[in-house]
């Protein structure tokens, strides 16, 4: 749900080629949801259940990360399995109440204060495998991964608040998501630490386009 006021201005802002690519499967992925919770709108299932599901499972799967040294693919991938199972019910609890018209501003904000919780909580799990390697560099990769990935929500949710945009760039919860993932899924090779890599620059690379992309939008305003 997003949060303040429409933009102040009648014309949407310019965004890049990239962008609007984004925008348009986003928009497309958003409709295939909506479409498959038609059936589960019906029931008594709500977002919140949704929502409390997705972050357990999540919770879940960053303990069983944490134990990876007694059975390292049983564990990764196990707890990476869990992950994403939580994340895309997270997901759904979106499309569930649009569906279905459950949402409420305080669901709003339960779904995207569990969101943060999750997902740091897997990452600080991947942190504690990199201290136990001796992965000093992966190990502050994974804190800037950590302060990205708020700053990219947070400079969202601050610019909406604003009556601007700030949905610019490729490092949302999706593609975040992606990466951690992928890196579970190639941990018991010893490969984690690469996607981890691409995901701390990715967020911060996002973060700037953000702050960029709001200065725009007031300087445009400035001079209208």
């Amino acid at each position: 749900m997003t949060e303040g006021d429409a933009p102040p201005s009648s014309e949407p802002p310019r965004v890049s080629q990239l962008d609007r690519v984004k925008q348009e499967y986003t928009q497309a992925a958003r409709e295939i949801l909506a479409h498959s919770m038609r059936g589960v709108a019906k029931t008594k299932l709500t977002p919140d259940m949704l929502t409390l599901a997705g972050v357990s499972l999540c919770l879940a799967g960053a303990v069983l990360v944490g134990f990876e040294e007694r059975n390292e693919k049983l564990f990764f991938w196990l707890g990476g399995a869990l992950f994403v199972v939580g994340s895309v019910a997270d997901i759904l609890d979106g499309a569930l109440a649009r569906a279905a018209s459950k949402g409420t501003v305080f669901g709003a904000f339960l779904d995207s204060t569990f969101d943060r919780l999750g997902e740091a909580a897997m990452l600080a799990a991947i942190g504690l495998v990199f201290m136990r390697d001796g992965n000093e560099l992966a190990l502050v990769a994974t804190f800037a991964a950590v302060t990205g990935s708020f700053l990219v929500s947070y400079t969202r949710a601050k610019a909406e608040a604003l009556g601007l945009r700030a949905d610019v760039g490729f490092g949302s919860r999706v593609e975040r998501v992606v990466l951690i993932s992928v890196g579970l899924g190639l941990a018991p090779w010893g490969l984690l630490q690469w996607p981890i890599y691409v995901l701390a620059v990715m967020a911060w690379v996002t973060v700037v386009q953000r702050m960029l992309f709001v200065r725009k939008q007031l300087r445009e305003l400035a001079e209208a």
